[in-house]
């Protein structure tokens, strides 16, 4: 039967069923669509971190926490996924590869009365840094969008624990050495008061700040920079006094020459001749090392899967 021909009645019931089908399946499509699902807005992400280390501990430049040598930064680089939970709220898992380092001869003034002590211990060290951390992240503006209509600049503040291996060696004749075996404080010795040997691998609270920049619908570039409160003062092996050299020759050669690393002339007389050798301070206990991590990330945002509807 044609359409102008039908009845009224029967045409607005035919239009009424047309509409509600063309409106059941425009519903249908959006709650389809990955930018209108729950989902949007719980998304997932994954970043490249290229960034920069530093440390501070014994052979900062000064003792103060903000205290380090810019010609002592070293590349870190690292990998992370993060789940986004609330409008505020994300999780973030990282592995990251760095390398911090340390020098009294290029750290320390040897002109200046504070500094010149530790200019002549003469020590120095690198460590490369493996780290594994899980942090809470919190944006500082709620963003209640999916991820294509998320904020275009989102700055963040962070949380978080992490475990960190290191390693500290020291140059000898064109070789790296690492120091923990060695027990330059008397660790590898018996008795005597000695510290016990630290251990390499070791827990930190990372926490510190950064902000995302949206760049397209699945792509973030950030920046951020990071505070590593450890537990240790042996992120550069120097802590507390130096050993006797009798008793790091029972290690090997390789104690005695990096247990202290003065000049021997300083102990015949004059201003430094208690300052170094068996017995003397060699570090400071009353604070611990810290590192710090600084850098660019690039993030993508992986598209949510579309959840097909379901009928009852």
């Amino acid at each position: 039967m044609d359409f102008i021909t039908t009845p009224l009645s029967a045409r607005l019931a035919r239009l009424t069923l047309s509409g509600a089908l063309l409106a059941s399946a425009f519903v249908t499509q959006a709650q389809m669509l990955p930018g209108n699902s729950k989902n949007a807005r719980l998304y997932n992400s994954v970043s490249v971190h290229l960034n920069v280390m530093n440390y501070f501990g014994d052979l900062a430049p000064k003792p103060a926490i903000t205290s380090f040598r810019f010609g002592a930064t070293r590349p870190n680089i690292g990998i992370s996924i993060q789940h986004r939970f609330a409008p505020r709220l994300s999780g973030r898992a990282s592995l990251s590869y760095g390398r911090i380092t340390g020098d009294d001869a290029k750290s320390a003034d040897q002109n200046d009365a504070d500094a010149v002590y530790r200019y002549n211990r003469n020590l120095s060290f690198r460590s490369d840094v493996v780290e594994l951390a899980a942090v809470g992240i919190v944006e500082l503006f709620e963003n209640r969008g999916t991820y294509m209509k998320r904020r275009d600049f989102a700055p963040y503040l962070f949380l978080g624990v992490a475990g960190f291996y290191h390693n500290p060696k020291a140059e000898r004749d064109g070789k790296w050495i690492a120091l923990q075996p060695l027990g330059t404080e008397g660790q590898k010795t018996s008795g005597k008061g000695y510290p016990t040997p630290y251990r390499r691998l070791q827990v930190s609270i990372p926490f510190g700040l950064g902000a995302d920049y949206k760049l397209n619908r699945q792509l973030n570039i950030g920046y951020e920079i990071g505070w590593r409160k450890t537990f240790t003062d042996y992120l550069d092996d120097v802590s507390t006094k130096y050993a006797d050299p009798v008793d790091l020759a029972k290690v090997n050669g390789n104690a005695v020459y990096f247990g202290d690393r003065s000049d021997p002339a300083l102990r015949t007389g004059g201003q430094f001749s208690n300052s170094y050798g068996k017995g003397q301070q060699r570090g400071t206990t009353n604070e611990k090392d810290w590192y710090i991590v600084s850098g660019f990330h690039l993030s993508y945002i992986m598209i949510p899967k579309v959840q097909s509807p379901k009928f009852r």
